[in-house]
């Protein structure tokens, strides 16, 4: 990986991240597209390492109280029922799913789930979903109004982001609005909710690339390029669509999906692009 294909690629992942169209599934094709194959599941977890800086640098108040809540809560100092406290075991409730089934599915994480047919299905499926979910959704709850039961949907929808074309803020996105959570509510639950679980899959991820970096071909200047611009793209595509969404739907993202999808499969019948994954 050259440095015109890590910056590329930084970009990529820093746009798509936090839009609902998988970022994982651009950093796929996208990849392919410029000749770098499939970057892998490696590159990909550690590039939103930055992408996930971003979420914690934008949402640090609300982190931060967060976390000082929920272990004042845990001393007694505040009622368990204060909202911010209630948040954070929301979060860790909602992040059980993916821990288990991202630990269970590392195999097709790394292997059959990067497939393009896979990928190209999932943009297009999920996209009709979040398009049905935006249209009929209420609108009628906030976070307060967050439980244990919405917690547990929320964290099977970010599971679903395992397979690239999902997209992890598309999946949650879409279970909020079928719960009938308003559009800012579900996007700013969905971005609090992937901070453990970005983080622990990138940590992971980096640790044993730097563990087996003797018998792999991690290309280490490339990936911290990548992580470095996904971190300042990322911040302001956060701050964009935290705006967008108080006024406007996430149907072009619906179009945007379906579009694509139909495109990978047009270039992949054509054997214009290789279905399979590359390295891992």
């Amino acid at each position: 990986m050259g440095w015109f294909e890590a910056i590329v690629l930084g970009i990529v992942q820093g746009l798509t991240e936090f839009l609902p169209i998988s970022s994982s599934a651009h950093i796929r094709i996208v990849g392919e597209w410029i000749g770098a194959q499939d970057p892998g599941a490696t590159f990909t977890a550690i590039t939103q390492i930055g992408t996930e800086a971003a979420v914690v640098l934008y949402f640090r108040r609300d982190i931060v109280r967060i976390i000082t809540r929920w272990f004042q809560s845990l001393r007694g100092t505040v009622p368990r029922s204060d909202p911010d406290a209630r948040m954070g075991w929301f979060i860790i409730i909602g992040t059980l799913p993916v821990v288990v089934l991202g630990v269970l599915l590392q195999s097709l994480i790394r292997d059959q789930f990067r497939s393009l047919y896979i990928v190209a299905t999932t943009l297009i499926v999920f996209g009709v979903i979040l398009g049905i979910a935006d249209v009929l959704g209420r609108n009628t709850k906030t976070l307060e109004r967050l439980n244990i039961r919405d917690g547990l949907v929320y964290g099977f929808a970010q599971a679903l982001s395992l397979i690239p074309g999902v997209s992890r803020s598309g999946g949650t996105i879409t279970a909020g609005r079928i719960m009938g959570y308003d559009r800012p509510a579900a996007a700013r639950y969905a971005f609090l909710l992937a901070i453990p679980a970005v983080f622990g899959s990138g940590l992971y991820e980096l640790f044993n690339a730097l563990r087996d970096d003797g018998t792999t071909s991690t290309p280490w200047a490339g990936t911290i390029i990548a992580t470095l611009i996904s971190f300042g793209v990322g911040y302001a595509v956060i701050a964009w669509l935290m705006k967008y969404i108080q006024t406007r739907s996430f149907m072009p993202f619906v179009l945007y999906r379906i579009g694509l999808g139909t495109l990978i499969f047009i270039l992949l019948s054509f054997g214009l692009m290789d279905p399979n994954s590359g390295p891992v």
